[in-house]
C-alpha cells in the first residue's frame, strides 16, 4: 500500500526481455530500510525489489503489469516516480494507493493557470466511471485531486513543487500516463453490483436502491 506522495525520482537503467521482463532502476535518493522482497511503487506500479545494490534495485514485471501500464513502452533513460511502501507508522498525506494500475490515459493539453499548471487527460470511460470531481486519482503514482471529469477525460491542477519533483512536469500532450482510480469507489461499486445481483435472484432481499436510501434518511 502507498500514499501517492512521491519520495523521489529514479532512472531506468536497464531492461531485459526474455521469457519475462526485468528492469534495473537507480533511485536518486537513499534506499536505506528497503530490503529484498519489499514493494516499491515505480510510476504507480507496485513492484517487488528482487536485488538491491545501494540506490539501485531490480524488479520483475509481470505480463499483466506490462499490458496495463506505460511500462510497455519503457526504455533505458526514462525517469520514474518512486515511493517506498507505506508503514503503519507513516502519515497518510495523499490517499490510499495500491499500486495496481487500472489503465492508461493520454495527456490532451497542458496550460498555465495562475500559479498552477492545468493538465487535461483523455481516458476511456472504464476509468472515468470511477472518478468524481474533487475525488482522488493516482497519475503515475502521484496522488492528485480531480478538477473536472467527463465520460472521455478529466483534468487536474499541478502546483510548481509537484511539477518539479515528479515526472508530471516532464509530460506533454500525447504522452501516456498510468492511472489508478480510487480504491473506495471500486469496492463500493462492486458491493452494490453484487447486492443488486442477489436481489434479482432472491425477491425477499430488496438490495440497496434509491428508494431504500431515501426511506432510511440518506437522501
Amino acid at each position: 500500500m502507498f500514499t501517492g506522495i512521491i519520495e523521489g525520482l529514479g532512472t531506468l537503467k536497464r531492461i531485459n526481455k526474455g521469457r519475462g521482463v526485468t528492469m534495473q532502476i537507480q533511485a536518486d535518493f537513499d534506499l536505506t530500510g528497503v530490503k529484498l522482497g519489499d514493494s516499491i511503487a515505480v510510476s504507480g506500479t507496485c513492484l517487488t525489489a528482487t536485488r538491491l545494490d545501494g540506490s539501485t534495485f531490480d524488479v520483475d514485471v509481470s505480463p499483466e503489469t506490462i499490458s496495463r501500464s506505460i511500462l510497455n513502452w519503457a526504455k533505458p533513460g526514462d525517469r520514474v516516480n518512486l515511493e517506498k511502501a507505506l508503514t503503519f507508522a507513516s502519515r497518510l498525506d495523499g490517499h490510499l494507493v495500491q499500486g495496481h494500475v487500472d489503465g492508461i490515459a493520454t495527456v490532451a493539453s497542458v496550460k498555465a493557470d495562475a500559479n498552477a499548471i492545468l493538465y487535461s487527460f483523455e481516458a476511456p470511460s472504464s476509468l472515468t466511471y470511477y472518478m468524481v470531481e474533487k475525488g482522488s486519482v493516482a497519475i503515475d503514482g502521484i496522488s492528485l485531486t480531480i478538477n473536472q471529469r467527463s465520460d472521455t477525460g478529466f483534468s487536474v491542477s499541478i502546483i510548481p513543487h509537484t511539477a518539479k519533483i515528479t515526472t508530471i512536469g516532464l509530460r506533454k500532450p500525447g504522452d501516456r500516463v498510468n492511472i489508478e482510480t480510487d480504491i473506495i469507489g471500486k469496492y463500493v461499486e462492486h458491493f452494490l453490483s453484487a447486492t443488486r445481483g442477489e436481489a434479482d435472484k432472491n425477491s425477499q432481499m430488496p438490495g440497496i436502491n434509491m428508494a431504500l436510501l431515501a426511506k432510511n434518511g440518506f437522501l
